[in-house]
């Protein structure tokens, strides 16, 4: 299946700052450059985000030497959560879309995304409020619907799914002789809350992202 998801869903990141010092934090372990920035669940681009709540989410920059080549490996990279010894390595970007296309497979997890229609919030993929049978008590209005029709008369393409941005923008692995960004998704399903110090560790560089 994640072969599938794989071959479904190529990786090509996002599109990398004009240099590390653009990102939150930056580090250089030799001769490479490295940006970081924590996005706790999120990963977006353009108008879309997306929240993945079994995972926490870092966009990674690498920036190798002019006229020389990188080869970037998830391998490399580890986050440190409140100083323990016990780290988290990156998870594959097609387990993720297959989580995230599957939220039925647990029971906890699932993917929010927040949009705006005129002067409403639309939640798209939030869990159903629970009510008890015959319960007499007023349950609010129903949440808007999303018009079938434009009345621009304009066709406008679907938004990309989760499970295919969540492998496009990843962090393409491979050899590369230019800068390349992505995400980062480390599984934890613990609270964002509890985190105190956070640590995106690559080879010899720690960034402290929190």
């Amino acid at each position: 299946m994640l072969a599938l998801a794989a071959a479904a869903f190529a990786q090509r990141g996002t599109a990398p700052r004009i240099s590390p010092a653009e990102y939150p934090v930056h580090a250089v372990d030799g001769t490479t450059g490295i940006g970081a920035e924590y996005m706790v669940h999120s990963f977006s681009r353009g108008d879309l985000t997306y929240l993945a709540k079994d995972y926490l989410v870092v966009e990674a920059a690498l920036f190798p030497p002019k006229d020389q080549s990188l080869e970037v490996r998830y391998a490399d990279f580890i986050l440190r959560i409140n100083g323990r010894k016990q780290v988290l390595l990156p998870q594959p970007a097609e387990m993720v879309a297959m989580s995230l296309s599957h939220p039925d497979w647990r029971t906890e997890p699932h993917l929010e995304m927040a949009g705006g229609l005129g002067d409403h919030t639309l939640i798209y993929g939030a869990p159903p409020p629970s009510r008890v049978p015959n319960d007499p008590r007023p349950q609010g209005p129903p949440l808007p619907r999303v018009p079938q029709d434009d009345p621009s008369g304009i066709d406008h393409p679907a938004p990309m799914r989760p499970e295919e941005l969540v492998v496009e923008a990843a962090l393409p692995e491979g050899i590369r002789n230019r800068a390349v960004s992505g995400f980062l998704y480390f599984a934890y399903t613990g609270r964002p809350a509890a985190i105190k110090t956070l640590e995106l560790i690559y080879k010899s560089a720690v960034l402290k992202l929190k």
